[in-house]
């Protein structure tokens, strides 16, 4: 089975990656970022991605997303230290098989693998209660400004990597502002990332 290990850190990726290897099933190839993980996803077969959230380029819930976008057959588990509503709502939408906390036994790492692969889906139980909370408001197009302006790009950086207007970011901008009742574009993406909706 071919898994494809998305973990920018490098120390908790190659402990992972060493992990998995012991089990004799897993071929493992490992992405430091996600913009190596989809690199890899576009030229390349995996059963399997096995994704953190917060990584520099594309975040884990987008690969799950373009996975999804793309009908592929891959199954996705989510793998992270944040057990915020707003990403295990989003990583079910995506289609994303399991959401495992990284303080997990590793034992239940590898069940929760084989699982996935069988067509169930694991989440964590104390995750799964915390994914009934609050709704998230924002819209694709919303959060990926809110993103990038929180990492301290421009307008204009934002409307260039987005392609589209400086004024349709601002819009963005000032629309998620005015949904999270933030006090201005850094307090709203403050308040999306504790939310889990970022």
């Amino acid at each position: 089975m071919r898994i494809l290990l998305a973990e920018d850190q490098a120390m908790v990726r190659g402990a992972l990656a060493a992990l998995l290897s012991l089990d004799g099933e897993f071929e493992v190839i490992q992405a430091c970022d996600g913009d190596q993980a989809l690199s890899l996803l576009k030229a390349q077969t995996f059963d399997l991605l096995l994704t953190d959230i917060e990584m520099p380029g594309f975040t884990g819930l987008e690969l799950a997303q373009w996975c999804q976008q793309q009908n592929s057959t891959i199954k996705v588990i989510i793998l992270t230290t944040f057990g915020r509503a707003g990403y295990i709502k989003r990583a079910i939408e995506y289609g994303a098989g399991g959401f495992l906390l990284k303080d997990a036994p590793s034992e239940s790492l590898i069940q929760g693998i084989k699982q996935v692969m069988a067509g169930k889906r694991v989440i964590d139980p104390e995750l799964a209660i915390m994914a009934v909370g609050e709704n998230d408001p924002l819209s694709d197009k919303e959060r990926k400004a809110l993103r990038l302006a929180s990492e301290g790009k421009t307008t204009s950086e934002i409307a260039a990597l987005l392609f589209i207007a400086e004024g349709t970011v601002r819009n963005y901008l000032s629309e998620a502002t005015s949904k999270l009742h933030g006090s201005n574009r850094i307090d709203a993406a403050r308040i999306a990332k504790q939310k889990g909706w970022l």
